[in-house]
C-alpha cells in the first residue's frame, strides 16, 4: 500500500498540489544532478576526507578549495610564518594542493593559509581545519593541525525512548565562575541528566565561534570542535561517556549562516563574496548581522553536507537541531512575516533551494545512521517538515514546538492567575500539523538569556533570593513553586512526542545568563548553573527538581509522549480546570489561584478510578491535600473527585465495571 502524500494527511493543501509535487520533483532532479546515477549522498559528502590537512605515508597533504584566488601559501610555526615558503599548486575546479615532507611539520602545528586574491593578500584559517586555537595574549585565532586517535566504546549503544532533550551549553554548566570544558561537563554534569531522566543531551555551542557570547550561533570554523573546551578527543570523551550512560547525543547545528568575521571565518575566503554565500546585501542577514550560504551552489552543498558527514561519523552525534530553519526556508527570513495562511509557504518568498538542501541534509543523516534524529527550529510551521521527502516533506524526524515558550512567556508578563485562557493553552500546546512529531517546551536557552526571564523568574522574580528555605511560608514562592510544576507537566503531558529542557531550568535556576563581555568586566558570574542550589535540602529548589525527575519517570513508564488517544474531557474557564484524557489516564488542572474544587465531576466512563500522580505531594512543595488511598467509583456520568487549586493529579483505571 502506498502512503500517505502529504495532501492525503492535510487535503487544506490541495490548492498548493502543484507546488508540493515541485517540491519532491527540485530533489529527485537536483539529487540527479549533484549525485549522479550510483552515487550515495554518503559518498559524495567526504569533503572533509579530502581537504584539510592529512597524514599519508611519505608526509602531509594539504588541499584548500579557492576558485577565485591566484596564489595560496601555507604558513605557520614550522616555518616561522614565512608567507612565500610553501606555495600551494592550482589544481582543476579551483582546488589548491601542496604535499610536505618537512619533519617540523605535524601534529600540533599552528597554521594559516595566505590567500592572494584581486582583493589583495590575506592570511586565512584554512577553511576545513579540525581545530581552531586563540592565542590568550593577542586573542587571535589560528589553525592546529591535529592528528590523534580516540578508542571508542560506545558500540552497543542504543537510543532510548521517550525523547526528553536536555539542552545544556558545556562552557557554562559548571558552579565555578570560569569556562567549563568537555570533560568536566562529561564527569560532573552527564551523571546529573541521567539522574534526573533525560535520555538526551543537545549541545550547544560546539561549532567553533570567536565571540563566546554569541552562544555557539556566529559559527566561524565548521569542522572544528570549540577549543574553548578541550581538545577533540575531550569532546569524543564526552560523547563516549554519554553513551556509556545510555544518553544520546544532539549538536546544535548551524548552517543557517556563519558569522562575518573574515580574520577567523570563512566570509571572503577566495577574495570574492560569493565563494560560499549570496554576493551583495542578499548574502547578509538583516538581524544577525551574518552571511547567508547560497544553497543553490553545488560546491556549498559539498561543504555542508560534508560538514554533516563529519559530526555524525568522527564525534558519533546521535542527530542534529538544524538552528534558524525559518530563516533559511524565506528570502526575508521570516522576518514580520505573518504565516497566517498556506499562501505564505508557496510564493516567490520560499527558498526552493534552501528546501531541497534541508531535504539532502535529511537523507543524507538517514542514511548514515537511520536512527538519527533531526529536529528543525521553525516557527513558520512549514507544512511536511516532519514528513518523509518520498511523502512530500523535508524529512525532519520532529519540529521543535515553537509556539508554546512563547505562549507561557506572553501569559506570564501580561496576565493574572484570573486572567489566563485556558482555551489558548489547549490550543496552542495541542495544535500541530497533521502527521508530524514535535518536541514539545515551556522554555530554552532563548527565554533564560539576560534581557528576558526563565519561568521561575517570570513567577518569583526578586523573591527566589530571599525567600527559598523550606522553612519560608512566602506567598509569592508557594505560586510560583506551584505554576511551575503545572506548567511543566501540561506542557509535557500535551504538546509533543518529545520534551525539551534547558540546563538547570527543570530546578528553577534563579539568575539569567550573561556571558562575559566588556559590560559586566568579563565576568562569568552570570554563565555557570549553581547545582548546589537544587542539592541544598532547606532549599525549595530540592522541590521543583525531584517533581520533574518523577514527572518524567511517571511520563516514561505510562509511555505518555507518544500516546495517540488523546481527548478533551472538560475545559471550565472560569473554574480555571482542564481535564483530559491520554495514554489510557485522566488528567485534571486546576489552576485557579484560590478555590479547589470539593466536588468536580470527571465525565468518564464507569469503572474505578485512583490517582497515580499529583503535584501536591509534601516531596514537591505542596500540600499533600489528595489522598492517594481513596478509590473513586464512576456511574454513567463520571465520578466527583477533589481537585484542589493549582494543583494537577493522575487518575488511573484499576477495575471495570460489571455488566
Amino acid at each position: 500500500m502506498a502512503k500517505p502524500t502529504l495532501i492525503d494527511l492535510d487535503p487544506w493543501l490541495q490548492p498548493y498540489k502543484a507546488d508540493i509535487d515541485r517540491r519532491l520533483e527540485n530533489y529527485k532532479t537536483l539529487k540527479k544532478n549533484l549525485l549522479g546515477a550510483k552515487k550515495s549522498f554518503s559518498d559524495f559528502a567526504n569533503g572533509h576526507l579530502y581537504f584539510g590537512f592529512h597524514k599519508e605515508k611519505s608526509g602531509w597533504v594539504y588541499r584548500e578549495w579557492a576558485p577565485g584566488a591566484r596564489q595560496l601559501y601555507l604558513i605557520g610555526d614550522f616555518n616561522n610564518w614565512d608567507r612565500t615558503a610553501h606555495p600551494l599548486t592550482k589544481k582543476a575546479d579551483g582546488c589548491w594542493e601542496i604535499h610536505l615532507k618537512d619533519k617540523k611539520f605535524g601534529h600540533g602545528a599552528c597554521v594559516k593559509v595566505r590567500v592572494v586574491s584581486v582583493s589583495g593578500a590575506e592570511d586565512r584559517i584554512p577553511l576545513y581545519i579540525r581545530r581552531a586555537v586563540q592565542d590568550e595574549q593577542t586573542k587571535d585565532f589560528c589553525g592546529q593541525v591535529w592528528d590523534k586517535k580516540f578508542v571508542w566504546t560506545d558500540e552497543k549503544f542504543k537510543p532510548q525512548n521517550p525523547l526528553f532533550i536536555y539542552e545544556a551549553h558545556p562552557g557554562m554548566a559548571q558552579e565555578k565562575e570560569g569556562i567549563g570544558s568537555y570533560r568536566e561537563f562529561a564527569d560532573n554534569i552527564l551523571p546529573r541528566i541521567r539522574k534526573a531522566g533525560y535520555t538526551a543531551v543537545q549541545l550547544m555551542a560546539v561549532q567553533e565561534h570567536p565571540y563566546y557570547g554569541s552562544f555557539g550561533y556566529q559559527v566561524s570554523n565548521f569542522f572544528a570542535p570549540s577549543s574553548r573546551f578541550g581538545t577533540p578527543e575531550d569532546l569524543k570523551y564526552l560523547i563516549n561517556k554519554a553513551h556509556g550512560l545510555g544518553l544520546a547525543v544532539f549538536l546544535d547545528l548551524v548552517h543557517s549562516h556563519a558569522v562575518k568575521n573574515r580574520a577567523e571565518g570563512i566570509n571572503g575566503f577566495d577574495g570574492t563574496d560569493y565563494q560560499f554565500f549570496h554576493a551583495g546585501s542578499q548574502g547578509t542577514h538583516p538581524a544577525w548581522d551574518s552571511k547567508l550560504f547560497n544553497y543553490g551552489k553545488p560546491e556549498v552543498l559539498h561543504f555542508l553536507l560534508s560538514n554533516i558527514k563529519y559530526w555524525l561519523t568522527e564525534f558519533h552525534f546521535d542527530g542534529l537541531r538544524f538552528d534558524g530553519v525559518t530563516s533559511m526556508l524565506y528570502r526575508d527570513h521570516g522576518l514580520g512575516t505573518a504565516f497566517d495562511n498556506y499562501a505564505k509557504y508557496f510564493s516567490s518568498n520560499t527558498d526552493t533551494a534552501a528546501v531541497v538542501y534541508l531535504q539532502f541534509a535529511n537523507a543524507l543523516a538517514h542514511e548514515i545512521n537511520p536512527r538519527a534524529v533531526t529536529i528543525a527550529e521553525d516557527m513558520s510551521g512549514m507544512p511536511g517538515m516532519c514528513i518523509p521527502i518520498e511523502q512530500g516533506g523535508l524529512g525532519f524526524a520532529y519540529r521543535l514546538a515553537m509556539g508554546s515558550p512563547d505562549f507561557w512567556v506572553k501569559t506570564l508578563r501580561e496576565k493574572s492567575d484570573e486572567d489566563w485562557n485556558l482555551w489558548d493553552m489547549w490550543n496552542v500546546l495541542t495544535g500541530r500539523r497533521p502527521q508530524e512529531k514535535v518536541i514539545g517546551y515551556c522554555e530554552s536557552h532563548d527565554q533564560a538569556l539576560v534581557g528576558d526571564k526563565t519561568i521561575a523568574f517570570w513567577l518569583m522574580d526578586k523573591e527566589m533570593y530571599w525567600h527559598m528555605l523550606k522553612t519560608d511560608a512566602n506567598l509569592i514562592i508557594a505560586r510560583g513553586i506551584a505554576l511551575h510544576k503545572l506548567i511543566r507537566f501540561v506542557t509535557l503531558a500535551l504538546s509533543g512526542e518529545g520534551y525539551l529542557n534547558f540546563l538547570g531550568n527543570e530546578f528553577g535556576h534563579p539568575e539569567w545568563i550573561d556571558f562575559p563581555r566588556e559590560g559586566n568586566n568579563w565576568s562569568c558570574q552570570y554563565a555557570r548553573r549553581q547545582w548546589s542550589l537544587a542539592d541544598n535540602p532547606e532549599l525549595q529548589y530540592e522541590y521543583l527538581a525531584r517533581f520533574d525527575r518523577d514527572m518524567l519517570a511517571f511520563a516514561a513508564k505510562t509511555k505518555l509522549p507518544a500516546a495517540s488517544d488523546l481527548k478533551q474531557l472538560w475545559v471550565d474557564q472560569e473554574k480555571k480546570i482542564l481535564v483530559f484524557q491520554k495514554a489510557g489516564l485522566i488528567f485534571a488542572f486546576n489552576f485557579h489561584p484560590q478555590e479547589s474544587q470539593k466536588d468536580f465531576v470527571i465525565p468518564v466512563q464507569t469503572g474505578k478510578y485512583k490517582v497515580i500522580f499529583d503535584s501536591d505531594q509534601k516531596i514537591y512543595g505542596g500540600q499533600a491535600r489528595i489522598d492517594r488511598k481513596v478509590i473513586y467509583k464512576a456511574g454513567q456520568t463520571g465520578f466527583a473527585v477533589y481537585l484542589p487549586c493549582r494543583t494537577a493529579l493522575v487518575l488511573q483505571r484499576i477495575l471495570r465495571a460489571p455488566g
